[in-house]
């Protein structure tokens, strides 16, 4: 096994940071580390003051639990939505893969995950019982589940359906135009579109 050996303690550590990040691997995070070493210092600072704003001012809508600016994002907020039916996704990257299609005029809800038990991941982790308060305080007319048609993506369905089976709604899920197996995000807009508009009854 080989080690990179670097001419300067602060470019080693800005390396390992970088390599934190998924899918960046040393080698990329070496050519981002001095990528920056390259740029003006006002550049850098505003990348530098761009991350940490990110950190400290972004917020979590408090409705959906969508990334927002505000405390209720621009979706929730919009009442130009029709609000008596709530996606319901995996994470926030699925909400952005279905407002591209532009074949939804609904509102979401951002459960932070799939139920996983190999990976420790069960229904208290997620945001499954606010969602089940959405619905009790009634005017909800349907809950559509676009999770990823997994393993993973099914049992949180079918736990979910079971929660909600007491409520006068109607539960729908994406038609398998999204082949078994596929995460969500990695669909095509089309063919995510499709999977909407023909969306199906869940059933189990």
């Amino acid at each position: 096994m080989s080690f990179q050996t670097y001419p300067s303690a602060l470019l080693e550590a800005a390396v390992n940071e970088f390599a934190k990040l998924p899918g960046i691997g040393r080698k990329t995070a070496l050519r981002l580390a001095l990528y920056l070493v390259r740029q003006s210092t006002s550049d850098v600072e505003k990348f530098g003051n761009t991350l940490l704003r990110l950190k400290h001012e972004i917020h979590y809508c408090k409705e959906c639990h969508n990334i927002s600016d505000t405390d209720l994002c621009s979706i929730c907020a919009n009442q130009n939505r029709d609000r008596v039916i709530i996606c319901v996704v995996e994470n926030i990257k699925d909400v952005m893969s279905i407002e591209n299609t532009q074949q939804y005029k609904g509102l979401y809800h951002v459960l932070g995950g799939i139920i996983s038990p190999m990976e420790g991941i069960g229904p208290n982790d997620l945001e499954i019982e606010s969602l089940i308060e959405r619905v009790s305080e009634g005017g909800i007319q349907e809950i559509f589940l676009a999770l990823s048609p997994t393993m993973e993506g099914d049992t949180t369905a079918y736990y979910i359906y079971r929660k909600l089976a007491q409520y006068p709604i109607t539960i729908t899920t994406i038609a398998r135009g999204i082949a078994i197996g596929n995460e969500l995000e990695y669909a095509d807009e089309i063919t995510l579109g499709r999977s909407i508009v023909n969306r199906t009854v869940f059933t189990y």
